[in-house]
């Protein structure tokens, strides 16, 4: 994991599906990406928001691995699926919850579990839900498109910071949707 690296960085103010890449991006703890639609302690996802807008916000920073896009059969590059960080090198979905991020030299984010796709993949890129979510042999289900996280410690973060990866102690619980 030595080679983990941010290979793009995203934010929106407005609550739309691709996210436009930006130059840097401002973590703040607890909060999320400064000036970043998802930005906040609560919940800022609208369905989320429409069932129970007093949820803590588990779902502040996006990340999802590039490698995804070399396996789905569709031209993809870094925002476009929604995500506030892009990354190369390091398996974000064989992460365990509770794993804590370093991104660059200050921004620390924790893991809390697996993007939930939704129809808002298809109408973006038709047929494209099937590709990011499956079945695995023992017939689980299987979500691809990238983690979320909280905010820890906040920073600015860019292409070519290094992310280092701090697994929690003891057992390891998988990642589930959030």
């Amino acid at each position: 994991m030595t080679n983990a690296r941010v290979v793009s960085v995203s934010s929106d103010d407005e609550h739309r599906f691709s996210k436009p890449r930006r130059d840097a991006i401002t973590l703040v703890a607890g909060l999320g990406v400064e000036g970043d639609a998802h930005f906040g302690a609560t919940v800022q996802h609208r369905s989320r928001v429409r069932r129970d807008p007093s949820q803590p916000n588990l779902r502040q920073v996006h990340l999802i691995h590039r490698e995804l896009f070399a396996e789905v059969d569709a031209d993809l590059t870094p925002g476009e699926l929604g995500e506030n960080i892009t990354t190369e090198g390091l398996d974000l979905l064989d992460l365990p919850a509770g794993a804590v991020l370093r991104l660059g030299t200050d921004a620390v984010v924790e893991v809390t579990g697996l993007r939930n796709p939704c129809v808002q993949i298809d109408r973006f890129e038709p047929g494209l839900l099937k590709q990011v979510v499956g079945t695995d042999a023992e017939g689980r289900t299987v979500r691809k498109t990238g983690v979320m996280g909280v905010v820890l410690v906040g920073g600015v973060v860019q292409p070519g910071d290094p992310i280092t990866v701090e697994l929690p102690d003891g057992a390891r619980e998988p990642l589930a949707p959030v």
